[in-house]
């Protein structure tokens, strides 16, 4: 037998930490199905020629699946590394059923084979949301991602947050305008300026073959960053011009137009965020929690015009995807985040002795009907045995089936009261665990 151990890259959560992570994706699901988007879900592989055509990075973090029995040299399929493209396939299978523009929500678990570090897993939790259109995708929708965004971290204990925001076209047009032949390949570079630096990002630049005065150039563009329309001026004064950069600082004002009147301060212009990922053509985003800037990005995504095709017609699309399990990796790590009790027990309902189990299960029924979670004791122990386990598991209330009258102990307090079945209820704030931030 193999010895047991964990396997780096691959998070188990406790009942305390499973507690919060669905209240996480209780918010994210409630929110999205307020600004209309409908879920679906998407199988686990798909085939590796597909994975492997997004970017240079992709073929080194797509997972192969094969039968062991199957002694072929190369993986058919491979497990998907965001939801992304299984969604663009899904769309060109089931065209022919669907109303666009699709609206659609997926929360499911993607594999990426990188090293395991803090907040980066190998195997970890999605939840996306696109917009996909049919041949035409408005513009309009570029704009209303972030308000989704800011509506869902705006509910999560995590603090302040902020949305930053780009447009692909800014950064290929004013490329273009250097007089730079491969955007795609600067794009990938100035994509790494947060972790390595912009000495490093200037050097990489060099080496693809970019004078020093365009990779300065780059850089300089990569500064600029605003919460209002007057980056469109600071962009003009780099004295850099090309109808794409045009197209793109258009689009880009009218998203932070949106953003700042209707979440004011929540979204950013930032030039420097790209997006490593080949199929965005668009406006790009990146969510970050305040303070916490070194953790990087937790949600992100972009405008795709070319992703889905199926030589007919072009599918175009926008969609943002939160990292949940980047976000609570990161905040457990930290000691950021707790819930209130390890089980969605409220009352633990005590048994007299076991010839009357059958009169607490009854009491346990009767609250259940009422909505209440309640779990009956193990064992018909001493009553301060009793109490001591629901104590353990956190569980605040303790109910005493009594000859003159069932009685409900609130054993933090010690209060201890009469009560009815078909009438208690806990305090609002008691019946589910409550999540909490330390510090707040």
């Amino acid at each position: 037998m193999s010895k047991i151990a964990p396997i780096s890259g691959f998070p188990e959560y406790s009942p305390a930490q499973r507690i919060v992570e669905q209240r996480f994706l209780d918010v994210i699901r409630e929110t999205f199905e307020l600004h209309g988007f409908a879920s679906i879900e998407t199988r686990s592989i798909e085939p590796v020629e597909r994975l492997s055509s997004q970017g240079e990075d992709a073929d080194k973090e797509i997972y192969g699946v094969r039968r062991l029995a199957d002694e072929s040299a190369d993986a058919k399929w491979g497990l998907h590394f965001d939801l992304t493209v299984p969604f663009a396939r899904y769309v060109l299978e089931h065209a022919g059923t669907l109303e666009f523009p699709f609206r659609r929500y997926q929360i499911q678990k993607s594999w990426r084979g990188e090293r395991p570090q803090e907040g980066r897993y190998r195997e970890f939790t999605q939840a996306d949301i696109d917009v996909v259109g049919a041949g035409t995708l408005p513009a309009h929708y570029e704009a209303e991602f972030p308000l989704v965004i800011a509506d869902v971290f705006a509910k999560f204990p995590i603090g302040d947050f902020v949305i930053r925001v780009n447009n692909r076209k800014i950064l290929s047009g004013f490329y273009a305008g250097l007089g730079i032949a491969d955007a795609q390949g600067t794009i990938r570079v100035v994509d790494k300026l947060d972790k390595i630096g912009p000495d490093a990002v200037r050097e990489l630049l060099r080496e693809r073959g970019l004078t020093g005065e365009q990779a300065d150039a780059c850089l300089r563009l990569a500064q600029i960053s605003a919460a209002d329309t007057s980056f469109v001026g600071q962009v003009r004064a780099l004295g850099v011009e090309h109808p794409l950069l045009d197209e793109g600082l258009t689009d880009l004002a009218a998203v932070i137009e949106v953003g700042a009147a209707h979440v004011p301060g929540r979204v950013v212009a930032d030039l420097r965020i790209a997006r490593g990922l080949d199929y965005y053509t668009g406006t790009v985003y990146e969510t970050q929690i305040v303070g916490r800037e070194d953790w990087g990005s937790v949600a992100g995504g972009g405008r795709y015009d070319a992703l889905a095709s199926d030589g007919r017609t072009t599918y175009p699309g926008v969609g943002i995807s939160i990292g949940v399990t980047r976000i609570l990796g990161l905040l457990f790590g930290a000691g950021e985040l707790s819930a209130s009790r390890s089980t969605p027990s409220v009352v633990l309902v005590a048994v007299n002795d076991e010839a009357e189990r059958a009169a607490s299960t009854a009491v346990a029924t009767a609250l259940r009907a009422r909505g209440i979670p309640c779990e009956v004791a193990p064992t018909a122990d001493k009553f301060g045995k009793q109490i001591r386990y629901a104590d353990r598991r956190g569980i605040p209330y303790v109910w005493f089936s009594r000859a003159d009258g069932d009685q409900v102990k609130d054993i933090r307090s010690g209060e201890q009261v009469p009560a009815d079945p078909a009438v208690w209820q806990p305090p609002a704030q008691d019946l589910r665990p409550q999540v909490t931030r330390s510090g707040d």
